[in-house]
């Protein structure tokens, strides 16, 4: 039982790390990188605080050299998945139960562990089967994750202490009550800071969850698991399952304790996921929540009076940074013609100076794409724009699978504002182009708006102040996180809370209080202090 009202730390974001040569924390990642490369893991299923093997596995290898093989991942069966739900159930009754400041114990320490005795691990771990370069590991799976863990104490804190008007003759109260029933998270692989996310939230709210992540980021969920047992996350309350994910997602969704999912993928495996949530809806206890992020075509926008520099950069490090495999990632550009020379040159020195292949050579700017499929995607896409007379590729255009999955970063220039590359979801180092006539800058706002499904995140670069609040106007619903002279990407918990519209999500902003209310079912109590004894109201007087 609580014994006070208690203030949480007030929440900073982690620093980053710089990973210079010669730095502590460079040759301690370059060990530990060695160290799990060199060693086999098997990861189980994660089943009320069990560690469950199947006999049915898997096989890990790095993106950037598929020969290797790191282990295997245990696969579940059907059995599997309703014990994981019955776990959660059962532990629900004492983790929703739970004094709040004792589960914020738990996260903060989880936070303080990859602060630091687990930094180098799952910083490698990322870097070793996500194929991330040091820095994209250091910012997302350490220090995202960490800021996520702390900030959203610090939110939770302030969720609780939000509180109705009193009276002298009532007291009004909200219970800020957990979810009747388990939450379901569903995890991608670009992002360990969003593995580690989606079940920590709800958890963190007093629900218990049942996570599947990624088949391509098991690696690095199994060192997140280890984390939150040693923090203190008690059995049941997070079980990590892998396997056929039909299976899965048709096992919970088929639960009449089913109370939300907490998403992050595909735009066509959500609405799936929506329709069958729909089909079963009579079946559930209660509403379940659904949350989602899913697809974006992103874009960049540039004024004739913006810095040829400053839009150079904002494609090279927004279209290509960790290989373009960002839901945030620029992959549609729109150019005025005056300045398309200048950029267009800059852009490809960029390109000529990148450097590609093992993040373990922490010179590469660019390592491999996550899989073979994604891989094969890309090179028919590439391959289409060197056919198309409409399309002319200026930069890359080359690929090769034989060691690794490496696309060489790829630029298309389109003639077409909505040709294939402009309008088609991609994830991979591939930014298409399409310059216009400066004098059509109103209209292009009209074409950015209507190009695209989606609606996540885009930029605008100009120094023309009356040219920023007309595109800031125009494309208020075309991104979610909107970007004035900066890449689209490298949203900060606490700073900017992520997340898209259309077909880009439900818009619950990640990173803030929003997202944390999903996972709440207020309740309201009033205590009347001193009860009405008559039902006569004074108008009813003779």
């Amino acid at each position: 039982m609580s014994t006070g009202f208690f203030e949480v730390p007030v929440a900073i974001n982690e620093p980053v790390k710089t990973y210079a040569p010669g730095t502590p924390e460079r040759d301690e990642v370059l060990k530990a990188y060695k160290e799990l490369y060199n060693s086999t893991v098997n990861v189980p299923l994660y089943i009320d605080g069990k560690k469950i093997e199947t006999g049915k596995t898997s096989p890990m290898s790095p993106p950037h050299e598929h020969q290797h093989k790191l282990g295997a991942y245990q696969l579940a069966e059907k059995k599997h998945i309703e014990a994981a739900i019955a776990a959660s159930l059962e532990a629900r009754k004492k983790w929703s139960q739970m004094p709040w400041e004792h589960r914020a114990g738990i996260f903060l320490k989880a936070a303080e562990l990859i602060q630091g005795p687990y930094r180098a691990k799952i910083n490698a771990a990322t870097m070793l089967a996500q194929s991330k370069n040091i820095y994209q590991a250091e910012i997302d799976s350490a220090c995202e994750l960490i800021d996520f863990l702390r900030f959203n104490v610090q939110y939770m804190s302030e969720i609780y202490a939000d509180q109705p008007e009193s009276t002298s003759s009532a007291w009004n109260r909200v219970e800020y009550r957990p979810l009747e029933g388990f939450v379901y998270a569903i995890t991608p692989f670009n992002f360990t800071a969003i593995a580690g996310n989606l079940p920590a939230s709800a958890a963190l709210m007093g629900n218990t969850v049942v996570w599947k992540p990624s088949d391509s980021q098991v690696y690095s969920a199994q060192v997140i698991m280890e984390v939150f047992e040693e923090a203190g996350v008690p059995a049941g309350v997070i079980n990590m399952v892998m396997g056929d994910p039909e299976m899965i997602t048709d096992t919970i969704l088929d639960s009449p304790d089913f109370a939300g999912i907490h998403f992050t993928g595909s735009t066509t495996v959500f609405k799936g996921i929506w329709a069958k949530i729909g089909a079963n809806i009579h079946k559930y206890k209660t509403y379940p929540r659904i949350v989602g992020e899913t697809g974006g075509k992103d874009f960049i926008l540039a004024h004739p009076t913006a810095n040829p520099q400053q839009v150079a950069t904002a494609i090279s490090r927004g279209a290509f940074e960790f290989q373009g495999q960002k839901c945030s990632a620029a992959s549609r550009v729109y150019i005025p013609k005056s300045i398309w020379p200048k950029v267009k040159d800059l852009v490809l020195e960029d390109i000529k100076s990148f450097k590609m292949g093992s993040p373990e050579d922490m010179s590469n700017f660019i390592t491999a794409v996550i899989h073979e499929a994604s891989f094969d995607k890309l090179a028919k896409y590439i391959d289409q724009a060197k056919n198309d007379s409409d399309a002319e590729i200026i930069a890359g255009g080359n690929y090769d699978k034989s060691k690794g999955y490496f696309v060489e970063p790829t630029v298309i220039l389109a003639k077409d504002p909505k040709y294939t590359t402009m309008t088609t979801e991609l994830f991979g180092p591939v930014v298409t182009i399409y310059v216009y006539e400066d004098e059509k800058w109103s209209e292009t706002l009209k074409l950015v708006d209507t190009t695209s499904e989606y609606a996540l995140t885009g930029a605008v670069l100009a120094a023309d102040r009356y040219a920023i609040t007309e595109a800031t106007q125009a494309l208020q619903n075309a991104a979610g996180n909107f970007y004035i002279n900066d890449k689209p990407t490298g949203a900060v918990v606490g700073q900017q809370p992520f997340g898209g519209a259309r077909a880009s999500g439900t818009n619950d902003k990640a990173g803030s209080a929003l997202n944390l209310l999903r996972w709440v079912s207020p309740r309201l109590i009033k205590e009347t202090f001193v009860p009405a004894t008559d039902y006569r109201y004074p108008f009813l007087g003779e």
